[in-house]
């Protein structure tokens, strides 16, 4: 395991330095001064190993539900979902079909970026593109008046969508990241003229035709077993809940047709006998905002009904709505619902700040970003990369040339792991969790507005219904030199925690 992390992290030496073993006193410059620092860096790097136990790897669980927010299962009684991406998931095969078809659209009828944003709102460098080409780091910055941070003005408004920046928020937005890409690439590669804003809205309206026209729906209805993911394992968490006694509803943006060929599919005939609402088209998220649209009844063929509306009954059918009647119909309000979603601000975001409402985010990406964590690679470059960040912080106080000349090694040592780390996600952006050591603007607001979340909703069935979930206390800056080091395993001391005191 050593040999493998020499390896990956080769130790890099100015030529000629020579290496002196660890003083508790710092020599008093020059050559000395270098070789002191070395020492210490080869310090770290023995007790990195040394710490790094046998079965640090594999500690995550890909099927685990992690908690924002403390929340009792003992004290939900209503479970509510959303239907795409939360009760149906969808395979990647269907992402090739919407963004095909979006494309023939945008050729039969019809200079921007696309960038990685931390919780800060600024870009992550070495992730701006124009189409499929990276955009060098200074001109990013420059095109930004010299910096790389995007102003509040211009960022995403509460629904994820500002004046001149949107943010893609769900597994639905591949197709359209890829086809904007494309198609900028193409004409940049053609030296042809185009306005950015008219190539966006042509190509998110092929992409929203291809749901409008109802395209996505006629792929998986006919091949249900290709793009339907863990229907069974859907059935048996509805199964579980109904048993315990839970009430349960459907709230979905789909059509009636849509949503019942895929529940048959998964659940079976009688799965409107598992819910005691049901709404379709609902229109979200103006359906949590917007009092004025009221619930239409759907007869067994769909069709909609005339007569007004007075109660939501069980195995009924009802279509638009809003959430205000909802409420008003069931008296279902509070931390005693708990609803599931895959898009933040169009399932999530209303219930928690304005009605009270628990939450859960379904995130698919999860799963493949819990198993690269796990691995012995993800593991020995973060915690090196951890250890060389206090490394520099610490000995940055020696500013003679010789020791300047090793902190920039490390400097360039430490650059090099941050672009490693993030190549294991993904080799143009990284972690969708992460801008290096920064959450992500879609990180902080997973924080903001989700109780718990998960890779699917699966994960319920590995909890008991009364299981209590406990948010892990993680320490504020200004805390974590009294905490024992989070580097990989959360069980190793800061290094010179005595010398770290001393800091103010």
């Amino acid at each position: 395991r050593a040999g493998a992390l020499v390896r990956w992290l080769p130790v890099r030496r100015p030529r000629g330095r020579r290496t002196a073993s660890s003083s508790p006193s710092a020599p008093a410059g020059g050559a000395d001064l270098s070789a002191h620092l070395w020492a210490r860096y080869q310090d770290m790097r023995r007790l990195v190993h040394d710490l790094l136990p046998p079965e640090v790897c594999s500690l995550l669980n890909p099927a685990a539900i992690y908690a924002n927010n403390e929340i009792s299962l003992r004290d939900v009684e209503v479970y509510g979902f959303d239907y795409d991406y939360t009760l149906a998931q969808y395979a990647d095969a269907l992402h090739p079909e919407i963004f095909s078809a979006a494309r023939d659209i945008l050729i039969e009828h019809y200079k921007s970026l696309l960038m990685k944003i931390d919780a800060f709102h600024y870009v992550q460098l070495g992730t701006a593109y124009r189409g499929l080409q990276p955009v060098p780091d200074e001109e990013v910055i420059e095109l930004y008046g010299g910096t790389q941070h995007i102003p509040l003005y211009q960022m995403s408004g509460f629904y994820g969508k500002g004046p001149s920046i949107k943010q893609f928020m769900d597994i639905f937005s591949l197709p359209e990241m890829a086809l904007l890409s494309c198609v900028v690439d193409y004409f940049l590669g053609h030296s042809l003229e185009f306005d950015q804003a008219h190539l966006y809205k042509d190509v998110t309206d092929a992409i929203r035709d291809v749901h409008v026209k109802g395209l996505m729906y006629q792929w998986i209805e006919q091949d249900m077993e290709k793009y339907i993911l863990r229907g069974d394992e859907t059935f048996a968490v509805l199964s579980r809940l109904v048993a315990h006694g839970k009430q349960l509803f459907l709230i979905t943006n789909s059509p009636f047709s849509f949503v019942d060929k895929g529940m048959r599919h998964m659940v079976g005939p009688d799965w409107r006998q598992l819910f005691d609402v049901v709404i379709v088209q609902a229109d979200k998220p103006s359906f949590f905002t917007d009092r004025r649209k009221p619930f239409r009844k759907l007869d067994e063929k769909g069709s909609l009904q005339w007569d007004r509306i007075t109660r939501l009954e069980k195995g009924k059918i009802y279509r638009q709505g809003n959430l205000f009647d909802f409420l008003r119909l069931t008296e279902w309000r509070g931390p005693r619902v708990l609803y599931f979603g895959d898009h933040l601000y169009s399932d999530l975001a209303d219930l928690m700040l304005r009605h009270g409402w628990r939450t859960g985010a379904i995130i698919p990406e999860l799963e493949r970003e819990i198993r690269i964590i796990n691995t012995e690679q993800y593991m020995h470059s973060l915690t090196w990369q951890q250890a060389l960040t206090g490394l520099l912080e610490r000995m940055q106080t020696y500013q003679d040339a010789e020791s300047r000349q090793v902190l920039a090694a490390w400097m360039k040592e430490r650059q090099e792991l941050r672009c490693i780390t993030k190549a294991l996600f993904n080799a143009q952006f990284g972690s969708i969790f992460r801008t290096f050591h920064n959450p992500t603007y879609f990180s902080r607001r997973l924080v903001r507005f989700s109780d718990l979340y998960m890779a699917s909703l699966s994960c319920l069935l590995n909890y008991r219904v009364d299981f209590t979930f406990y948010p892990r206390r993680t320490p504020l800056q200004h805390e974590a030199p009294l905490w024992m080091d989070q580097l990989c395993t959360g069980c190793m001391k800061t290094p010179f925690l005595g010398d770290m005191a001393h800091i103010r």
